[in-house]
């Protein structure tokens, strides 16, 4: 079969510039704010000191994608839904649009001296990640783009220090009016729905973890659970991953029959030592320290496998919605006549 690994004319900072555009241009419709450097690089602030929103988390979610996926949310009142707000995401391109782009893999760091205060630490995401190329992961891609704009996602909670964006400019080889920087803190409206946007990454990078060869994966589709924020940076980021790991959903296709049966049994997060607990605990008891949590925790709750060799879809894991239930919705309250509301 022919490959699924990132062609080198496919440019997600080119497919994806359109997006970076969008959130510029409609600022204040989607509830954001953007300012520039004096060199001109752009600093889309979606929700340090702005309110954000829905959309705009969205539209971040498929910059981060590299323009290469279908971000949206899935509303539903009907009777017992799962949940009330859903995240839907789709790739025809998962390897490249999932670990190429989306996967938050970039380092940047300045201590307290370079930035003349607080020391600064945000792991980049996004397409930009591709024309830096600082990962060893871009060597087994094979894959490193070239354009002359670029876009990065930081999930922090405040804006980058000029030394970082020297270093994000110096090290993409981008003139600094190329450059847009958007900041999503988890605990903000938009931080939180990039976040659980990244419920097929998960998937695809315990794929690569768990050493499949990343040239069977052909689509990804998946959902997770939009969870309100919480104001809490900690429980904010332990909603989040509770999301994917206790509510998300992916569906591979994948090339070989044995590689389906392989990832349908291995990929769910049910596999891991910490399963069963919100992640804001086990991150707590853990000194929080994320190299310490087993790493087969990062997964989603539930998987299908299709195998393009057999036709078959296999199935493992399933969705732990009472955890989420538990730490998520309020009790009914009681209303007039000591009834509680609703049914």
């Amino acid at each position: 079969m022919p490959s699924s690994l990132p062609p080198p004319e496919v440019s997600v900072n080119a497919l994806s510039e359109r997006l970076a555009s969008r959130l510029i241009e409609h600022a204040g419709r989607l509830r954001i704010a953007v300012s520039r450097t004096p060199d001109g690089t752009a600093i889309v602030d979606a929700g340090v000191e702005t309110t954000g929103g829905v959309e705009a988390g969205v539209l971040i979610a498929r910059l981060c994608m590299g323009g290469l996926g279908r971000v949206a949310v899935r509303s539903s009142l009907d009777a017992n839904p799962l949940w009330p707000s859903m995240i839907e995401v789709h790739t025809s391109s998962p390897v490249l649009a999932c670990l190429g782009s989306q996967y938050a893999g970039w380092s940047l760091s300045a201590t307290k001296e370079q930035t003349g205060g607080k020391k600064f630490f945000s792991l980049g995401s996004g397409p930009a990640r591709a024309l830096a190329a600082k990962e060893p992961l871009f060597d087994e891609l094979g894959y490193r783009d070239r354009h002359d704009r670029g876009a990065l996602v930081m999930e922090v909670d405040r804006l980058p220090p000029q030394v970082v964006i020297d270093k994000i400019l110096r090290d993409c080889a981008l003139a600094p009016d190329k450059l847009t920087i958007a900041v999503t803190p988890t605990h903000s409206v938009a931080g939180t729905v990039q976040v659980v946007a990244r419920v097929v990454e998960v998937a695809l990078h315990k794929t690569h973890v768990l050493g499949v060869d990343l040239n069977e994966i052909v689509e990804g589709s998946g959902s997770a659970p939009l969870p309100p924020p919480a104001p809490d940076a900690i429980q904010a980021m332990g909603r989040t991953n509770d999301a994917i790991l206790y509510g998300g959903r992916v569906h591979l296709t994948v090339k070989g029959d044995a590689v389906a049966q392989r990832l349908a049994a291995q990929l769910p997060s049910s596999n891991a030592r910490d399963y069963g607990r919100p992640f804001a605990d086990i991150f707590k008891a853990f000194n929080y320290d994320f190299y310490q949590i087993d790493a087969a925790l990062f997964a989603p709750a539930e998987v299908w496998v299709s195998s393009l060799e057999s036709g078959m879809t296999y199935h493992g894991g399933a969705l732990n919605m009472a955890l989420l239930d538990t730490q998520w919705s309020a009790a009914s309250p009681v209303v007039a006549g000591g009834e509680k509301a609703g049914p």
